[in-house]
C-alpha cells in the first residue's frame, strides 16, 4: 500500500463525506479492484431514520499529489491502550509540523479509527494476534492531511447508529469520522487486512497586506535642502 503520495479527497458530496462539497478525481487503491465491494457479504442498507454515517468510498484512496508529503508512521499492539497512544502520537506530530487548525477532528478522527480496529479488526484472526497489527499512516500536505489506519481484519467498516456504549474508551464509530472529516473512505490490502482512511482539508489563510509606512514620531523631518 503506497500512502506517501496521497492528497486530494474523493468527491465526497456524493459518495461519503459530512463537509466539503467539491468534486474531486477518484482513484482506485493500489492494492484492491476499483469497484466496490459485492455480494452476501456487503451489509444491507440502514433504515433511513436510523442516524449514521454516511457511506464511505469502497475501494477508493485521495487521488496523488505533486510533490513529496510528509509522512508519520506508528504501529500500535491490540491493547486497550492503542487508541490513547494514537491521540498522542497524532498530536505531538501535529505540533511539530505547525498544524494549529483541525487537531481536535484530526485527533478524535484518529482515536476512533483506531479504536474500530482494535475492536474489529481483530475478529475471527487466529492466535496469537501479530505483535503490533495496527499501524496509523499521517500525511500532510499544506492543503490536505489525510489519515489512514489499518488492520488484519477482513471486516467491512459500516457505519452504525449512534450509541455510546458499542465501542470502549469513548468509541463512537465512522457516524463521527464522517461528521467531521471531508471525506473518509476504505480498501481491502492485497497483502490482507484493510484500510481506513480520513481525509481534512486545511484552509490557507491569505497573506497579511503589507503595512503601511509611517514615520517615526521621534524623528524631526530633515530641513529642506537649500
Amino acid at each position: 500500500m503506497t500512502v506517501d503520495q496521497a492528497d486530494d479527497v474523493a468527491a465526497p458530496a456524493a459518495m461519503g463525506s459530512g463537509r466539503s462539497r467539491r468534486p474531486a478525481a477518484l482513484h482506485p487503491w493500489p492494492d484492491s479492484p476499483a469497484a466496490a465491494p459485492q455480494g452476501p457479504n456487503v451489509p444491507a442498507p440502514v433504515p433511513a431514520n436510523v442516524p449514521v454515517a454516511v457511506p464511505g468510498l469502497a475501494g477508493r484512496w485521495p487521488a496523488p499529489h505533486a510533490g513529496t508529503p510528509r509522512t508519520a508512521r506508528r504501529v500500535f499492539p491490540a491493547e486497550i491502550t492503542a487508541p490513547r497512544a494514537a491521540r498522542e502520537f497524532t498530536q505531538l506530530t501535529l505540533d511539530a509540523w505547525g498544524v494549529s487548525e483541525e487537531t481536535g477532528d484530526v485527533v478524535v478522527t484518529v482515536s476512533e479509527l483506531v479504536t474500530n480496529a482494535l475492536r474489529h479488526g481483530m475478529e475471527g484472526l487466529p492466535q496469537p494476534l501479530p505483535l503490533c497489527p495496527i499501524q496509523l499512516v499521517l500525511v500532510g500536505h499544506p492543503r490536505r492531511l489525510v489519515v489512514s489506519v489499518t488492520d488484519p481484519g477482513g471486516r467491512a467498516p459500516e457505519p452504525v447508529p449512534s450509541d455510546p456504549d458499542r465501542f470502549f474508551e469513548g468509541g463512537r464509530g465512522l457516524l463521527v469520522v464522517g461528521a467531521i472529516s471531508d471525506a473518509w473512505g476504505w480498501a481491502r490490502l492485497a497483502t490482507g487486512g484493510k484500510a481506513v482512511w480520513a481525509a481534512f482539508d486545511l484552509r490557507v489563510s491569505p497573506p497579511s497586506p503589507p503595512e503601511a509606512t509611517r514615520p517615526d514620531p521621534t524623528t524631526a523631518p530633515d530641513s529642506p535642502a537649500r
